[in-house]
This record gives C-alpha cells, sequence and structure tokens, in this order.
C-alpha cells in the first residue's frame, strides 16, 4: 500500500523538487557567463558534490547492524547511478545549451509518464483507463507547449537537438527513479543515494579525462560560484531529500508534489533569464501537471507502490 502524506515528507519533498528546479538556472547562466562546455561544468558539480557523499559513505559504515549488499544490490545501485545522474545529467546540460530553462523543465517531466511505461512494459502492471487518459494529456500539453516555444526560438539550429537531448533525459532519469522506488526500502536512504551519487560522480570524472585535460578548465570566481551553487542547492540536498520524501510518504506522492518542478523553473527563468511565459506554455504546462496528478492519483488509489 502507498504510505500516507506527512506534513515532514510534503515539506522535504517539495523544497527537493524546488531544489532540482533551480538545476537549469545555474546551468543557463553558467553557460551565458562563462562559455564553459557541458562536460566540464558536470564535472565541476560533482567535483563539490563528491565531499558530501562520501562523508555519508562513510556513516553508514559507522552504523551497527547494517545488512551487507549482495552482488545483484551493488550491480543495481551502480546502474542506477549511471542511468540516473551521469547518463541523466550530461544529456540535460547538452540540452540545456540549446533550449530555453522553461522547456528543458517540462521535457524533463515526462519523466513519471515513461515511469509508467517502464512499469507497463517491463514489470508487466496493468495500464489503467485513467492512467492512459493521464498519458494522453502529458503528451498533448508537452506538444502545445513545445509549439509555443518553437516559434520562438525558430532561429535556433540545434532547438531539435537540444529538445532531443533532454528527452534522453527524462528517459534515463525514469529509470532511475522506477529502481529507486524498488531498492530504497530495502538499502536505506542513506546508502543507496551515496552510492548511486559516487557511481555517477566516477562515470562523469571518466568521461572528462578521457576528453579533456585539468588544464582545460577555464577557473573563474563566477564558474566556481556556479558550480558550488549546482552542487549545494541543485544535487547534494534535493537528491537526499528527494529519497527521504519517497521513503516517508512514498514514490506516487513525491512524484505528485514534484509537479510544483515546471512551475518553479518557468517563473524562475523568467525572472532570472528573462524568459517570455507565453499562453501556450502556460496551457501545455497545465495540461502536464494535470497529467502526472492523475497518474499518481491512479497509482495511490490502486495500492501501488
Amino acid at each position: 500500500m502507498d504510505k500516507k502524506i506527512t506534513l515532514a515528507g510534503f515539506l522535504i519533498s517539495l523544497t527537493g523538487a524546488i531544489f532540482f528546479s533551480t538545476k537549469a538556472i545555474f546551468v543557463k547562466l553558467a553557460f551565458q557567463s562563462t562559455h564553459v562546455d557541458a562536460i566540464t561544468l558536470l564535472s565541476l558539480r560533482m567535483l563539490f558534490s563528491l565531499p558530501f557523499y562520501l562523508f555519508a559513505a562513510w556513516l553508514v559504515t559507522k552504523k551497527e547492524n547494517v545488512q551487507p549488499l549482495s552482488g545483484k544490490d551493488w550491480l543495481l545501485i551502480l546502474t542506477m547511478g549511471i542511468l540516473g545522474y551521469y547518463l541523466s545529467s550530461l544529456f540535460d546540460f547538452i540540452g540545456l545549451q540549446y533550449v530555453s530553462a522553461g522547456l528543458e523543465r517540462l521535457i524533463l517531466f515526462l519523466y513519471p509518464t515513461f515511469a509508467v511505461l517502464i512499469n507497463t512494459f517491463i514489470f508487466k502492471t496493468k495500464l489503467g483507463r485513467v492512467q492512459f487518459i493521464a498519458l494522453a494529456l502529458t503528451y498533448l500539453g508537452i506538444g502545445i507547449a513545445y509549439f509555443g516555444e518553437l516559434q520562438l526560438d525558430t532561429s535556433n539550429p540545434k532547438f531539435f537537438f537540444g529538445s532531443f537531448m533532454i528527452f534522453l533525459c527524462a528517459i534515463t532519469y525514469s529509470f532511475y527513479l522506477v529502481g529507486t522506488g524498488r531498492m530504497v526500502q530495502r538499502v536505506g536512504v542513506t546508502r543507496y543515494t551515496a552510492y548511486a551519487m559516487l557511481a555517477a560522480t566516477a562515470g562523469i570524472f571518466i568521461n572528462f579525462l578521457l576528453t579533456h585535460t585539468i588544464q582545460d578548465i577555464p577557473f573563474s570566481s563566477g564558474l566556481t560560484g556556479y558550480a558550488i551553487a549546482l552542487a549545494i542547492i541543485a544535487t547534494v540536498l534535493p537528491s537526499f531529500m528527494m529519497t527521504n520524501g519517497m521513503k516517508r510518504i512514498g514514490s506516487n506522492n513525491v512524484s505528485i508534489i514534484t509537479s510544483i518542478g515546471p512551475v518553479s523553473t518557468i517563473v524562475q527563468a523568467h525572472f532570472f533569464l528573462g524568459e517570455k511565459i507565453i499562453a501556450a506554455q502556460i496551457f501545455g504546462t497545465a495540461l502536464v501537471i494535470a497529467g502526472v496528478i492523475l497518474i499518481g492519483w491512479q497509482s495511490k488509489y490502486a495500492g501501488e507502490n
């Protein structure tokens, strides 16, 4: 059975979702002011995040009566880390070079629908009528918002490429969420988050070293500031908050609460990046959020976790 929403679980999940929504803002600001490339910015983000996850992993080893992980557990955690925070983050950062922050968050917000499809086709859960309607609403909303954005950004030759990168990010992140929902109760919040993020960090660092040198990093106070903000506000804090929220109130309730994400990003993008808010974007966002809420509500009604 899905868990009841508690005040603590609600506030933790809501704050985590808002913190996550700042990521696109910091990335766009960093690109605009420092002209850094995607893999370098992503590597700096994980470099400043690394001490927190190492400390969290060390704390876990000090706990008594911690159940040892099996080989299968290790493999799944490593896979989730690579999919959830290496590949998806890389796709996201690349895509943000070519699309607006508001559109990025809207496309990325397809991940709850992808999670439903993964559960349907891989884990053979039944796709009900309400879920089908929710999927239709969500994709219709994306189409409307995307068409409106296209009218504003026709001069960008890599607009479709950037959109496709964000789309891949949503797919890989949905695999991470499905895996997290199935593993976090058994593995534990801190241990799962720390180990998955360390796996992702290793993948990102290897990618950087294969394509860059340390001397390539254009260190400046501005770039360092954005990287630290990305690490603390948009990575470390929300990663633990969202995982903790799933443990407290269940993944379905968290998916509903995170509906604030696109709205938060669109508002921040308007004030901090000067991005226009257009009618098509508002209407499309409303349809997407309605679809996600329907998915979460139907899952709760069906007693799924």
